[in-house]
């Protein structure tokens, strides 16, 4: 039976990724040598590094004003590391709380300067973006979350920060449409949901942010220390890196994020499209705040979310299962998920209706 894997992540991945990696543990490269147990100071395994942070640049069309590192400790630890590089402790930041991770992002940063939160959609469960604020001359930066996994919301329209630097967390929608990526002065995402697997963690930061707070750093969480080693200030994640540059590898082949971004409204118009028709489904989010990677819906009837959820089971949807905040169903359509999986969830959630006629 074939799996279509919905799962919010870690995701669905290219074949042709998986299968070149499974080879690439096995003998990269011909040389006789897992990639997983060469050193990471060869040029084998530099040559990687090298590759991933040239297809970076180019996908996001950055220049040498940015320092593009992998990282370890997922995107919870840039929760900390981004106030610590960037806010001294009479520094003001200002976060924009949207979800879940925005509301982990500011806990941490409060133990390193002072946060404002300028907006919130708590009261709503999180069910859209908030717009209604201004950033303060004040600010040393704004933070956002461009996608909520929980609640299947988006930023369609990117905040007026006033001039000032916007950090953003885009670990679930990276890469995923065409983005002035040189608006932001620092990105980070952790690879498991658009470009690759769990252990490593993207950072993009213009470096002329860096080396300005007073407190001391600790070497492995210093930018500047490991934009200068190039993501080897110690032992990196040697396989997840090599995971990263391959599906970024597959995202240039296929024609790049504009193919990607394509491919992406496809799959969302498909789903939206028979969850607003379909009277036994409806959404969650606000329309115009509407996600096109994490597409949340619930049953009208409560009574059905089971019954159909054992019907998508039986049928091979594997990660459907909404978060427990939201309840119903979650439909995590990544990059690399083809939309004849869409499809054929569709095609289920129309035969469901049939049977309740």
């Amino acid at each position: 039976m074939k799996i279509h894997n919905f799962s919010a992540g870690p995701s669905i991945l290219p074949r042709e990724v998986m299968e070149e990696a499974a080879q690439g543990i096995l003998d990269f490269n011909n040389s006789g040598l897992g990639i997983i147990e060469m050193s990471h100071r060869t040029k084998p395994f530099e040559d990687v590094r090298d590759e991933a942070v040239a297809l970076v640049r180019e996908l996001m069309q950055i220049n040498d004003d940015y320092g593009v590192v992998f990282l370890t400790g997922g995107a919870s630890t840039q929760f900390f590391q981004i106030p610590m590089n960037l806010l001294d402790t009479e520094d003001t930041a200002c976060y924009v709380e949207t979800g879940v991770w925005a509301k982990k992002a500011i806990k941490e940063a409060k133990l390193f300067g002072q946060i404002e939160v300028l907006a919130s959609s708590k009261e709503a469960n999180f069910n859209y973006i908030p717009t209604d604020f201004q950033v303060p001359e004040h600010a040393k930066y704004v933070h956002i979350t461009s996608n909520n996994t929980i609640y299947g919301t988006q930023y369609n329209a990117w905040p007026h920060a006033n001039g000032k630097t916007v950090v953003v967390d885009m670990s679930s929608d990276i890469f995923s449409r065409e983005v002035d990526y040189n608006q932001f002065g620092l990105i980070y995402a952790g690879a498991q949901k658009n470009m690759g697997v769990a252990g490593t963690t993207l950072v993009v930061v213009r470096k002329d942010l860096l080396g300005k707070v007073k407190r001391p750093l600790p070497s492995m969480v210093d930018y500047s220390v490991q934009i200068e080693n190039g993501s080897m200030y110690n032992t990196p994640p040697v396989f997840p890196i090599y995971l990263s540059m391959l599906v970024l590898r597959w995202i240039k082949k296929i024609g790049g994020i504009a193919e990607i971004e394509k491919r992406n409204d496809a799959k969302a118009k498909v789903l939206y499209d028979e969850i607003d028709r379909n009277p036994l489904f409806r959404g969650t989010a606000e329309v115009e705040d509407r996600s096109k990677m994490n597409i949340c819906f619930v049953a009208n009837d409560a009574t059905h979310e089971t019954e159909f959820m054992e019907i998508c089971k039986q049928n091979g949807i594997y990660g459907l299962k909404g978060h427990r905040s939201v309840g119903g169903f979650r439909a995590s359509t990544y990059n690399a998920l083809p939309i004849e999986s869409v499809q054929f969830l569709v095609k289920l959630m129309q035969q469901f209706e049939t049977s309740k006629k």
